[in-house]
């Protein structure tokens, strides 16, 4: 069994940050670690309180999985602040960690914000390090600067994080644009991709891209392609979105046991 290690923020409500990855990691055969960087207190409903792991500690969760249980692929969700994603940068570049997915955690499904702004610049130096960024159009924009409204500036977002910015791919997430019945999602590493799905009218996206990423890490620590890990990740969501289980009142979380294909 392969090892993947998600470094992220904890929900209390299960269905985002760590919670999802780990049940995601676990739906696609392969076997979850983690480092907390922060606790919430969250619902369906939202964010109620949050706090960040001293950094300190979240070197020492990183150093202690690195050193037994060396992952094959690893992703970073909420990085919380300047202090937490300095000491993360710093653990990807002393372990040489491989196979990294970032997904640039700033605001939650529900509109509550994960990021301290301090911490905006950390995160921008750790896109060079990565094999893909998925931001979503709102992540994009802060982290590119650039103002996205449709699929051509999206594709030209996913191009500066990749040539100006250093990332080797990057995936910028369409569920916010508004392009009818049809989601698009744009894949970039050197050559445009786009992927596109019915748009489904549901409340229950609580955690989707705390999932996605999780879906394609599994599938990099398994030997899968980058192409046919998000391919297989986007369905995975799509399926998950689907079947959600339909709990809670508010965003609610997804069904992690969904088909990918």
């Amino acid at each position: 069994m392969r090892i993947a290690l998600t470094i992220a923020g904890s929900d209390s409500g299960g269905g985002a940050g760590i919670q999802a990855d780990l049940k995601t990691f676990q739906r696609f055969g392969v076997f979850g670690t983690s480092a907390i960087t922060a606790i919430t207190a969250q619902n369906t409903h939202g964010v109620s309180s949050w706090e960040a792991v001293s950094p300190v500690l979240v070197r020492a969760q990183i150093d202690a999985v690195a050193g037994d249980l060396f992952p094959g692929a690893f992703k970073t969700g909420m990085l919380a602040n300047a202090a937490v994603a300095s000491t993360v940068v710093a653990a990807i570049r002393d372990h040489s960690l491989r196979n990294y997915v970032l997904d640039p955690v700033m605001v939650a499904t529900s509109g509550d914000v994960l990021l301290e702004p301090d911490a905006i610049e950390v995160i921008r130096e750790l896109v060079p390090t990565a094999a893909l960024v998925t931001p979503n159009l709102h992540e994009a924009s802060i982290l590119t600067g650039e103002k996205i409204d449709d699929e051509d500036s999206m594709a030209h977002a996913a191009e500066v994080l990749v040539n100006d910015m250093g990332a080797q791919a990057a995936l910028i997430k369409g569920g916010h644009l508004n392009s009818g019945t049809r989601v698009v999602d744009v894949l970039y590493d050197g050559d445009i991709r786009t992927v596109r799905h019915q748009r489904l009218e549901i409340t229950s996206t609580h955690g989707t891209g705390c999932t996605l990423s999780a879906a394609i890490t599994a599938q990099l620590a398994n030997g899968e392609s980058l192409h046919a890990a998000v391919r297989r990740a986007i369905n995975y969501v799509h399926n998950a979105i689907a079947s959600a289980p339909g709990l809670g009142s508010g965003h609610g979380p997804l069904n992690h046991l969904a088909d990918d294909s």
